[in-house]
């Protein structure tokens, strides 16, 4: 059953619990992609009249928060709550908020996304509020499939189940390539979690080459010699190049496109000569892979109210208003159990809506059955793992060295720059 949200309603809604007994004002810097702050503002009059403190609210551009707000923190001037991308590299500041909300309720709704924050080597803490995730996974043209009259392979279907159906679709239209995918090693390591592949070893340290990441590349470069996948995509890269694969897919050149969630306005703003879908990550032997990421709100150890700025940043956590919040700004909740009970999306249109549940849906099952995900996520160093593999991989896919040698020199060259 899917969590309905009215926002007319919420704002005027009192969740219950005592007044502060001193009122507080929060100081909240907060940026937005599309319609997020105001989203958050409408939610204040029931944030006071729940606790009584208030919030004063400064709307920037993203890149104030990019390139100011480490330095505001770094002099004492920074605000008590902001919204934030750079997870990992501002954890040094955020003020734990464990003493001050449910720790149980946390775990059990966000506890995928907890280690995002926390300084390497710690455990516990809590520390932000993913305010959405954006998830990676498949986009397919449908009205291919129906045109090449093959079926298309459903929730729990493998990556070899489709890589044969596209096949077949790929055949049966005529098509030069009938799989595309970002050149990046963010798009593939989804996949390559669904191989198996664990990208740690037990004790937390990176180890990219074991059995399941050489499963897929040997899997990945077949594909690319069998002509599933285009010339024009990672073949066509060098080194570190990031090359976007959604222009053949735009363009009806290919049958499917391994992108993420940010890509679905787009498709459902510029696709009108044929029918599409995402469609749920493809599974394998080692789960349902795909690659979380998103933005924070996070209060800052600095503050001089943090009951305030705690209870604040916990009041839009709460199941209601994340749901609300998702519901307003078209977004993925990254509260666990909205993502298994799903958001309805009102007046979304059926393909977006449809988008942003199996993208929910990719989230939920990436925390379930690839953990090394979300750790991967909030990884420091994951930058060097970005870098490396695509310049590696490309060689072996267009024989520059062979696979043997590409994935000794992916572990050598990860190994080396991370000691750094």
């Amino acid at each position: 059953m899917k969590h309905t949200v009215k926002m007319a309603a919420l704002s005027a809604t009192i969740l219950g619990g005592a007044m502060a007994a001193q009122a507080d004002e929060v100081s909240f810097l907060c940026y937005q992609d599309g319609n997020e702050c105001e989203v958050i503002s409408g939610m204040f009059e029931a944030f006071t009249a729940k606790t009584g403190h208030t919030v004063k609210m400064d709307t920037v551009g993203y890149d104030v928060v990019r390139d100011q707000l480490e330095n505001q923190l770094q002099s004492g001037n920074a605000p008590d709550v902001a919204r934030v991308t750079n997870l990992g590299g501002l954890n040094q500041y955020y003020l734990d908020l464990t003493p001050h909300v449910d720790a149980a309720f946390w775990e059990e709704n966000y506890g995928a996304t907890q280690g995002w924050f926390r300084k390497p080597g710690m455990t516990d803490g809590i520390y932000g509020w993913m305010t959405q995730l954006t998830v990676t996974g498949p986009y397919v043209n449908v009205s291919m499939f129906e045109d090449a009259g093959v079926e298309m392979p459903g929730d729990g279907a493998t990556w070899t189940d489709w890589a044969s159906a596209l096949g077949e679709v790929k055949d049966g239209l005529g098509l030069t390539a009938g799989l595309a995918m970002d050149r990046t090693a963010h798009r593939m390591a989804g996949p390559a979690f669904s191989f198996g592949a664990k990208f740690f070893d037990d004790a937390g340290e990176p180890m990219l080459v074991d059995d399941g990441f050489r499963s897929f590349a040997e899997t990945f470069v077949e594909w690319h010699k069998s002509g599933l996948m285009p010339a024009e995509g990672w073949p066509a890269g060098q080194g570190t190049q990031y090359r976007n694969a959604a222009p053949l897919f735009l363009s009806g050149d290919v049958a499917m496109v391994m992108s993420g969630s940010w890509m679905i306005n787009n498709f459902a703003e510029n696709i009108s000569d044929f029918d599409w879908k995402a469609v749920p990550a493809p599974c394998g032997p080692g789960g349902c892979g795909a690659m979380p990421g998103g933005a924070a709100i996070v209060a800052f150890e600095s503050t001089e109210v943090p009951e305030a700025a705690a209870q604040f940043v916990d009041f839009l956590a709460q199941t209601d208003n994340a749901a609300a919040f998702a519901a307003a700004t078209r977004n993925i909740p990254a509260h666990q159990g909205l993502q298994a009970s799903g958001v309805d999306y009102g007046d979304a249109s059926p393909a977006v809506a449809q988008a942003l549940q199996t993208f929910a849906g990719n989230a939920a099952k990436a925390a379930q059955t690839t953990p090394q995900a979300y750790t991967f996520q909030g990884y420091a160093k994951n930058f060097v793992i970005y870098g490396v593999v695509p310049d590696y991989l490309t060689q072996a896919i267009t024989g520059e060295m062979s696979l043997d040698d590409a994935l000794a020199a992916i572990d050598a060259d990860v190994a080396a720059k991370i000691a750094e």
